[in-house]
């Protein structure tokens, strides 16, 4: 799998940088956790400051294009992001959410 950035765009409000890339690959698409472990490698950041958004890939063809969002810190990817886009990029949700409180009681 190849990865290459196609465009970056900084978003300093939010401590982050709006990413589009492309993905070359030989079989099927790549699962996002891949994707997401090898976008973070090439830019050289931790996989928990990576989420990936959206991955498109053509019917047939062999390139998947895809849009990320990468954040200065991990901390500030929980703060900014929906529950569900953590859980589909597995980043663990921070100790103190209210999920973890409403267990306990």
């Amino acid at each position: 799998m190849e990865i290459e950035v196609i465009s970056e765009d900084e978003n300093p409000m939010l401590h982050r940088t709006d990413v589009r890339f492309e993905v070359t690959h030989e079989d099927a698409t790549p699962s996002r956790l891949s994707v997401r472990d090898s976008l973070a490698a090439k830019l050289n950041k931790d996989s928990d400051e990576v989420v990936i958004h959206a991955l498109n890939t053509k019917f047939g063809m062999r390139k998947t294009a895809g849009y990320a969002k990468v954040y200065t810190s991990p901390e500030f990817a929980r703060d900014v992001e929906q529950d569900y886009m953590l859980d589909r990029n597995k980043i663990e949700a921070e100790e103190g959410d209210g999920e973890a409180e409403a267990e306990e009681a």
